[in-house]
């Protein structure tokens, strides 16, 4: 007869402040578009709204990279890959991938994410999937093919679904990154990776996106929000520091308490959360079918989590799953 487990308060602590930081990234993340809406509608190019986030978070976070930089000599791989994959590579590809295909649809194959990411513990880490966290996962993209209304743009784009894909591809990265070295004892500091990884991310953008030439006198005025003038400084700040620097300290913190499949289902309500602030701060109201749908996603990123076995339990990872190959054997950029 099997002797029945108890879970660990610690390891149910854990998982709850993993889970509250998880849910706290994605409404820092799904706040940044309800903000830059506006200061693009003002006459800022998007990648140049792109540029400004990840350059001013870089700045801020510049105090730690030089704290910690012995990091450029013993995680090199790890900052090239956070900075090209998780910071810029998500950028460019979905804002380049918006210029040729609907938004909704982009929205959609960048979250198919979590489904990317339990492929990648499935068939690279060859570790097992419980049913429940598979399920979550459909559900969870299902219910953001109701959200993003992908019904309503057909204009697709070969080019346009490719770079999509690219975007889903490096949100993977994150995720995976983002776990490294989570139950190791010399892991990496997260706020060190991020900060390389920003500056990093900085670098490659500001090529991509020629700050040069963008028109800086649109950062002296306000800009409007659902009518309403806001300086577009403070929108400025707000991406900055909340949708940026925020997002990705709480974000990788999270994947570390919690593992890459289940931040990834989470990080799913970022799509719900900035459907309702735009409902609420920019007057684009949501249909019956995005309301259905954002109930959806939040069913399959509760069912995703609730399926996670305990630490130490040694059953099949739907979540946070008891040995983590990847923070052991390490990623390669």
């Amino acid at each position: 007869m099997p002797v029945p487990t108890s879970v660990s308060p610690r390891n149910d602590h854990r998982k709850g402040v993993g889970l509250g930081l998880a849910l706290l990234s994605a409404l820092a993340f799904g706040g940044s578009g309800v903000a830059a809406k506006p200061l693009i509608e003002a006459g800022l190019d998007p990648l140049h709204v792109v540029w400004l986030r990840v350059a001013g978070a870089a700045l801020v976070m510049l105090p730690l990279a030089v704290r910690h930089r012995e990091l450029l000599r013993s995680r090199p791989g790890l900052l090239a890959g956070f900075g090209l994959f998780a910071v810029a590579g998500v950028q460019a590809c979905y804002f380049a991938a918006i210029s040729r295909i609907p938004v909704g649809v982009a929205l959609l194959v960048e979250y198919l994410a979590p489904a990317l990411v339990l492929g990648w513990v499935r068939f690279v880490q060859r570790r097992p999937v419980t049913r429940a966290a598979a399920v979550g996962v459909v559900l969870a993209v299902g219910g953001l093919a109701c959200v993003v209304e992908v019904w309503a743009g057909l204009g697709f784009d070969a080019l346009g679904l490719l770079l999509a894909l690219g975007a889903a591809c490096c949100q993977v990265g994150y995720f995976v990154l983002s776990d490294q070295g989570g139950d190791d004892e010399e892991a990496p500091d997260p706020l060190g990776v991020i900060a390389y990884g920003l500056l990093v991310g900085a670098a490659v953008l500001t090529v991509v996106a020629r700050p040069w030439s963008m028109d800086w006198t649109v950062l002296t005025g306000s800009a409007e929000m659902n009518g309403t003038p806001v300086a577009a400084v403070a929108l400025l700040a707000w991406i900055v520091l909340v949708a940026t620097v925020v997002a990705y300290v709480t974000g990788v913190v999270s994947v570390r308490r919690l593992s890459p499949q289940v931040a990834g289902v989470v990080a799913c309500l970022e799509a719900v959360i900035a459907t309702v602030l735009a409902w609420v701060l920019l007057g684009e109201h949501l249909s019956a079918p995005q309301i259905v749908g954002g109930a959806v996603v939040l069913a399959g990123a509760f069912i995703a989590q609730s399926s996670a076995p305990a630490k130490g339990s040694g059953g099949p990872v739907a979540g946070g799953g008891p040995e983590r190959e990847l923070s052991r054997r390490g990623t390669s950029a």
